[in-house]
């Protein structure tokens, strides 16, 4: 049977090059003939890619906050179930974008719902499982949301905003504060990484915090 493997996670606000360093991440990884799988959240599946679509869609009718919550965990249920744990049991490292931090700064701190809430579903759904490791992309609000402003209108065809590319830079602040207090709780877990760098920095400092766990070699 083989070892379990480990779970990884990234967060980060919008415009901090979350999707960048990840794909930077795997060819690293696969270079080093680790064996591992990229996700995202939420989704992830075929199903939790559904409901990734009512969470994210900007519809007519407000969806409310805690409906907002439910989804994201309904999402995360099927990952964990459909993906995750069965990758992680077959021993697979499994590098994900976003998982639970992004829900206490997304919906905990950017909305307003009280952590103890989101903890109950977060041990409902979850159990015992938490990430091992977890590196927060960090960058003040302004830079990020200017690099994902560049980014939607260097696209080919400009996608509309989703319901949380629309949110005032306020919301952005209240989550970012929600992540560095997620960080400074749990140092031993969450690795903060100056994101405001070029790329290529940013992935050198996410190399030297997974050599300084011994992680790789």
């Amino acid at each position: 049977m083989s070892e379990p493997g480990r779970f990884m996670t990234i967060e980060g606000i919008e415009g901090v090059g979350k999707t960048t360093q990840v794909a930077r991440l795997s060819k690293a990884l696969t270079e080093r003939s680790v064996d591992h799988v990229v996700t995202r959240e939420p989704g992830g599946t075929p199903l939790a890619e559904k409901i990734r679509a009512l969470v994210l869609a900007a519809g007519a009718e407000r969806l409310p906050e805690v409906a907002e919550l439910l989804l994201m965990f309904a999402a995360r249920s099927v990952h964990l179930e459909n993906f995750i744990e069965p990758e992680l049991a077959a021993g697979r490292w499994v590098i994900c974008d976003r998982f639970t931090d992004a829900t206490y700064a997304y919906q905990g701190a950017g909305r307003g719902i009280d952590n103890g809430t989101i903890g109950q579903l977060e041990s409902l759904v979850q159990g015992t499982r938490r990430p091992h490791f977890t590196l927060l992309l960090d960058v003040p609000v302004s830079v990020g949301l200017a690099r994902a402003g560049a980014r939607r209108t260097a696209a080919a065809q400009v996608p509309d905003p989703d319901r949380f590319e629309r949110e005032r830079a306020d919301f952005f602040e209240r989550v970012r504060a929600g992540y560095l207090a997620r960080a400074a709780s749990d140092p031993a877990r969450v690795v903060v990484i100056d994101a405001s760098r070029s790329v290529d920095e940013v992935a050198a400092q996410v190399m030297a915090s997974l050599l300084s766990r011994r992680w790789i070699s």
